[in-house]
């Protein structure tokens, strides 16, 4: 009976145990605490946002007072990062009663005394947003930023702010951006705001999104900023609201004399130097219409090296041949297409520059050369090639002349400069007894450079090429056809097929 009884009050105090066990963590218990919802007790600020000064310049800055008005306003106070590509000098001095304890100052430079975390801006963000803020600022108020958080937390697909200075609102707009990386080019459009959402802002402007966004960028801090960061998310899908009923106060009036100005677009333009030839950014064509190029030009080298089994190296990347390499190849081809018929030529479109010519009227997108036929017997009557049979030599216009290495094979090149080697390929061909022509080396590795019909150049026609009339075979289908095989125009492929194929994706 006792251990019956013993058994009975075991099971009792068990039961006891659980219920006391569960009135500790109920949320109806005083311990517990009621549930707080996100509305009642919003998260203090300084555990919501980071507040990122990057757009500024050591050289006449307003980054102390800016700050202030950040940290003096906000309590307890945001963290603040200054982020800059060395150390800021000369140093910045803040106000004695600020808070340093909440201001980081990080450099990205490789620093021997640093760490990589000590140099990643990121380490230093715990918030779920970041606010981007340009130099020369001053927070309204606390509930300005509380304000502008909520309007974020309300964004449904998370879409980034960008937000207005007071008094500065003309000048801020918005811009679709095109990114091309394939073919190297951004293409800028002025955008209609009503009922859409930007690629990217133009004019002073603060920035706020999500830290998970900025994490997802490549290169986030890049300089200038924010211009290429918009590249970034824009090349993600990811979109900015503009927002003009809640504005920034301006602060100090910044580089107010011409020296300063021209400082200050000189170190934008270097950077901007820096940065597209980092991204593979050749060709920016502005929403003015203004074509800025990037890539190389007749004073440089190409933007390509040597040319391993018919494939450049672009194509391994994924992209085609640089719009600035495209460029100086039709400046080449027309130079020396006048040059040709000045001096009574007979010449002809070939290879792939004439399957270009069929496709699109222009050289090949991926293609890295020019290739021209002309009569072997036509050399003498050309000063440049018969001076480039002997010595390489430099024309009235720049443009470089030499006849290939014995090794390559007997034929010339003109190259767009002596430093730039972009180039227009030129072979001599003779016409055989029995109606062919031939020449005296064959690429083996270029089925399609074979003998062909002479009947394909009397007459001699004429095509559409790299913005001008050229010569080329008649029949140009049967052409092609003969030398490529059937179907070439309609079917484009790489060089190298074997290698790379024109739909395959590279990793």
């Amino acid at each position: 009976m006792r251990i019956r009884l013993t058994r009975v009050a075991l099971v009792v105090l068990n039961v006891l145990l659980v219920y006391n066990i569960y009135k500790l963590v109920s949320p109806s218990n005083s311990l517990a605490g009621k549930p707080v919802e996100p509305s009642e007790a919003p998260s203090p600020l300084h555990h919501t946002v980071t507040i990122i000064f990057r757009h500024f310049e050591s050289f006449d800055n307003d980054l102390p007072k800016s700050i202030d008005s950040f940290v003096s306003q906000v309590q307890p106070p945001p963290n603040v990062l200054v982020v800059s590509d060395t150390p800021v000098y000369p140093p910045l001095r803040f106000p004695a009663e600020m808070d340093s304890q909440s201001v980081h100052q990080i450099a990205l430079n490789v620093n021997l005394n640093s760490s990589f975390e000590e140099r990643n801006p990121l380490a230093y963000v715990k918030t779920k947003f970041v606010l981007f803020v340009p130099d020369s600022v001053r927070l309204p108020s606390e509930q300005f930023l509380q304000a502008l958080l909520d309007d974020a937390e309300k964004e449904a697909d998370k879409n980034s702010l960008a937000v207005a200075f007071e008094g500065l609102v003309d000048g801020v707009f918005c811009l679709k951006q095109e990114f091309n990386t394939k073919e190297w080019t951004v293409l800028f459009k002025r955008q209609n705001e009503h009922g859409a959402f930007c690629d990217a802002v133009q004019g002073k402007h603060a920035l706020l999104l999500r830290t998970e966004t900025l994490r997802r960028m490549p290169e986030p801090f890049m300089r200038p900023f924010p211009e290429i960061l918009y590249l970034q998310t824009s090349l993600r899908g990811e979109k900015v609201r503009l927002i003009r009923d809640k504005q920034f106060q301006d602060g100090r009036a910044l580089f107010n004399n011409g020296h300063l100005q021209w400082k200050a677009e000189s170190a934008d333009n270097k950077r901007r130097l820096k940065a597209f030839k980092e991204l593979g950014v050749k060709k920016v064509i502005r929403e003015t219409g203004k074509v800025e190029w990037y890539g190389c030009s007749k004073k440089s080298q190409r933007c390509f090296g040597t040319v391993v089994d018919d494939t450049p190296e672009y194509l391994m990347s994924g992209r085609w041949t640089p719009p600035c390499c495209l460029e100086a190849l039709r400046k080449t081809a027309r130079h020396v297409f006048s040059a040709l018929e000045e001096a009574g030529v007979r010449y002809w479109l070939e290879g792939g520059s004439l399957l270009g010519a069929m496709r699109y009227n222009d050289i090949i997108p991926w293609d890295y050369d020019v290739d021209i036929g002309i009569y072997e017997d036509d050399i003498s009557r050309s000063v440049w090639l018969t001076r480039a049979s002997t010595k390489a030599t430099v024309d009235d216009k720049g443009f470089l002349w030499e006849k290939a290495q014995p090794s390559e094979g007997a034929f010339f090149r003109v190259h767009y400069s002596q430093s730039n080697r972009l180039h227009v390929d030129i072979f001599p061909f003779r016409s055989t007894a029995d109606g062919k022509m031939t020449k005296d080396f064959w690429f083996p590795t270029h089925p399609q450079d074979c003998e062909f019909p002479e009947h394909f150049l009397h007459p001699i026609s004429s095509i559409n090429f790299a913005g001008r009339k050229v010569s080329a075979p008649n029949n140009v289908r049967d052409f092609l056809e003969l030398k490529f095989g059937k179907g070439a125009i309609e079917t484009p492929q790489y060089p190298n097929p074997h290698l790379l194929r024109l739909n395959e994706r590279v990793d």
